[in-house]
């Protein structure tokens, strides 16, 4: 990962050299305790240092393979300007983040370069072309202290500790409303908009903004938001699974970001986790979340492709009677979200009349299952992706509350984002991977030591012990 300037709106050098400088005085204030009238008559820095992709390196990895592919090479840490603040909208000082699959996506540019989700933005109002850029600021997940609001926010305000939820839509289109989720111009913070999450201040609609967790630290709080919320959406929420007690729920990368709190959700709300994982280690984590039924994918061995276009049905039945032989039943819900490679067994595995609930692709966005296991059995392929506010609010309560537990496994610093991207690219973490912007070290932001007590320190630090 490389280090240096970028250039402006207008093809300026910015700033020749990283500093940390820019944003100190805000740390410095949130650290001391300072009010939210002081917070707000801290002077704002022309610059600000954020993880970028650039879009003059769109070409840089045609003709590797996906795996191939290295975000160390085209994340940079830069310095950028500080963006104008539209009326409904919030400057928040960023004091962690967290990396998400669509971070990868956009570091290796694939399978589409965000930078042209940025120039469609653009051509939307005159707020929209701020984030039309020869750079695309990245992140979907924050925790941080807002720094200024809008004309038109009424209910945030400076010194306001907030996590930020990546639903990033116009509430003035028809389409928005009922499910937000649906709005014909819906994008994702971070990745279909600029000004995202892995920088030292994000800039945010005011309907991103939720209470940040008081027994939480600011990298603890900060992995949540994008996983959390489209677990709940999938399997809790009207529009989702709308799982139920004693329904068997499978779980396939259970122990990854999106799994570990499906896993939770599952167990929560009296229903039968059987989750699927890659190795005795995870095994074991899963064991220790409360999970009995695990299926190590590896030491089963399972080949569901014999080859680049046929499947092997013989190995779809493997599983079932696995799963069968664990449960006694097969899954009435199915947590899909591989794709490509697991779909057509999904589809199998599941029980009659059944839900496979699918929210990505990470294995390969081109599916293909054997429709007559679906049609003939009335099973249902349900589609989700991330979360509306109030979906996205309810999770965040949860966590809160202390009913849903943070999966929080590895952090770094925001000068080693790339590695952090690559950890995640390659499958080779457990969980969320933190990344501390503003915040110099761990545990800081901690406001209710007393409910983390009670809450209990082993649960709420369950995935970065078995990450250690």
């Amino acid at each position: 990962m490389s280090m240096g300037s970028v250039y402006g709106p207008l093809g300026q050098t910015i700033h020749p050299e990283i500093t940390f400088a820019a944003m100190r005085a805000f740390l410095e204030a949130i650290t001391s305790g300072a009010s939210g009238d002081e917070i707000a008559n801290t002077p704002l820095p022309d610059v600000y240092r954020a993880a970028t992709v650039r879009a003059d390196e769109q070409e840089m990895f045609v003709g590797l393979e996906s795996a191939d592919k290295d975000p160390r090479k085209s994340l940079h840490v830069d310095d950028v300007p500080v963006p104008e603040l539209a009326p409904d909208e919030a400057y928040v000082a960023v004091m962690a983040s967290s990396i998400n699959f669509n971070t990868v996506c956009t570091s290796i540019f694939e399978p589409l370069s965000t930078i042209g989700f940025l120039k469609r933005l653009g051509k939307e109002s005159v707020w929209g072309k701020r984030h039309d850029l020869p750079y695309h600021v990245v992140g979907s997940d924050a925790s941080g202290v807002v720094i200024r609001v809008g004309s038109a926010v009424r209910n945030w305000k400076p010194g306001d500790r907030v996590v930020v939820h990546c639903n990033y839509v116009d509430d003035q289109d028809p389409s928005a409303h009922d499910d937000s989720m649906l709005a014909a111009n819906q994008r994702i913070w971070g990745f279909e908009s600029n000004f995202g999450g892995l920088a030292d201040l994000a800039l945010v609609k005011a309907n991103q903004l939720m209470p940040k967790p008081a027994h939480l630290s600011w990298e603890e709080a900060a992995v949540n938001a994008l996983c959390n919320s489209t677990s709940y959406r999938m399997l809790v929420s009207r529009n989702g699974a709308q799982m139920k007690q004693g329904d068997t729920v499978l779980i396939w990368g259970a122990s990854g970001g999106l799994g570990g709190y499906a896993c939770q959700y599952v167990l929560n709300g009296g229903a039968i986790p059987v989750g699927v994982v890659s190795s005795p280690a995870k095994v074991a984590l899963l064991n220790d979340l409360g999970v009995e039924a695990v299926i190590d994918r590896r030491a089963a061995g399972y080949r569901f492709w014999s080859d680049e276009i046929t499947q092997d049905e013989s190995e779809w039945r493997r599983l079932g009677k696995d799963i069968r032989g664990l449960i006694g039943e097969d899954p009435n819900i199915v947590f899909e979200h591989p794709g490509r490679q697991t779909m057509g067994a999904s589809v199998f595995a599941c029980a009659r009349g059944g839900t496979i609930v699918t929210c990505a692709a990470t294995s390969g966005y081109m599916i293909e299952y054997d429709n007559r296991h679906l049609w003939m059995k009335l099973k249902t392929i349900k589609s989700s992706h991330f979360a509306n506010y109030r979906e996205a609010w309810d999770a965040n309560r949860l966590i809160s509350l202390g009913k849903i537990q943070p999966i929080l496994s590895a952090v770094y610093p925001l000068t080693e984002v790339g590695e952090a991207a690559l950890q995640v690219h390659r499958n080779l973490h457990e969980g969320k991977i933190g990344v501390l912007c503003l915040a110099p070290e761990e545990g800081l932001g901690i406001d209710d030591p007393a409910f983390r007590a009670k809450v209990g320190e082993d649960r709420i630090t369950l995935f970065r012990r078995h990450g250690a």
